[in-house]
């Protein structure tokens, strides 16, 4: 079979099989099973594919139409202009999470132009830590997790960046075993609420891992969480920046207003408009 005839079978059993964006993906898992760009499959349209080649390509689309990412079949995927390596120990990066990684840098330009020690809390991949030391080269982070595997891949990620001179590793529940005192504390917290859990697309729900998603009845469980526990660990008019899921700024808002340990309470949106990032300074 050419590379027109495999990308038209796999479209079909894309489509039939429900995938939102068939021939994106059809795409995308041929150009990772042949080791070549996207734009080269056509350059190459008529090239006859090797049986081993399009055999291990036909296994990948019938993972894909089961409903696995297709970030976890080819185990890659792009963050802030990086490739970092994903694996189903830890969320996939989304793009919604670039608005956290860009207020970040806002306010350390602003607030820390010398840097500074940020800590990345819950860092799974590693992509908000990698993507904040590729841009901010007098800072150091350190990244957190919980989970040992998330910690490996994140390493690893770091590594492949170039940025793993500047970022530590650190296997803990959000503040424990930490003493430093940071500048900004960073995280993408879970925050999925159980009800709404139930009902996400078969993609998510069944792949990617509870852990990292789910946060109590209301999906704000972390967030409270981050709010009571940072001031301890943040330097005076040190930063929280954390994302929030959609409709959840009234409420991690009050969170912030309740404890007067805060002030420049704020929120950010991402570039669809929605409440994306929640951020507030620890009082001097």
């Amino acid at each position: 079979m050419t590379i027109t005839e495999l990308l038209h079978e796999a479209g079909r059993r894309l489509r039939k099989g429900g995938s939102p964006s068939p021939s994106l993906d059809a795409e995308v898992l041929l150009a990772r099973c042949l080791g070549v760009e996207r734009i080269d499959l056509y350059a190459r349209a008529d090239l006859a594919v090797e049986p081993d080649q399009r055999n291990r390509y036909l296994d990948a689309v019938a993972r894909r139409v089961k409903g696995e990412p297709v970030a976890y079949i080819v185990g890659k995927k792009e963050f802030w202009s990086l490739e970092l390596a994903v694996t189903a120990d830890t969320l996939i990066p989304r793009p919604d999470t670039e608005t956290v990684v860009e207020e970040a840098i806002r306010l350390m330009k602003r607030g820390f132009p010398r840097g500074g020690s940020i800590l990345d809390v819950g860092t799974g991949s590693g992509a908000i830590a990698v993507a904040l030391a590729s841009e901010l080269e007098e800072t150091t982070i350190t990244a957190s997790d919980i989970s040992e595997r998330a910690l490996l891949l994140a390493r690893e990620n770091a590594i492949a960046t170039g940025t793993a001179g500047r970022i530590f590793f650190v296997c803990t529940d959000l503040f424990e075993s930490l003493t430093e005192k940071f500048v900004m504390i960073v995280s993408n917290p879970p925050y999925i609420a159980e009800e709404a859990y139930r009902i996400l697309p078969p993609g998510v729900r069944c792949f990617e891992p509870e852990k990292a998603l789910i946060a109590g009845p209301r999906g704000t469980e972390f967030h409270g969480r981050l709010i009571e526990g940072a001031p301890s660990r943040l330097c005076d008019n040190g930063w929280l920046v954390m994302e929030i899921g959609d409709g959840q700024w009234n409420e991690v808002e009050s969170m912030f207003q309740n404890d007067h340990r805060w002030d420049c309470i704020h929120v950010v949106r991402d570039l669809a408009g929605n409440d994306r990032v929640a951020a507030a300074r620890r009082r001097s």
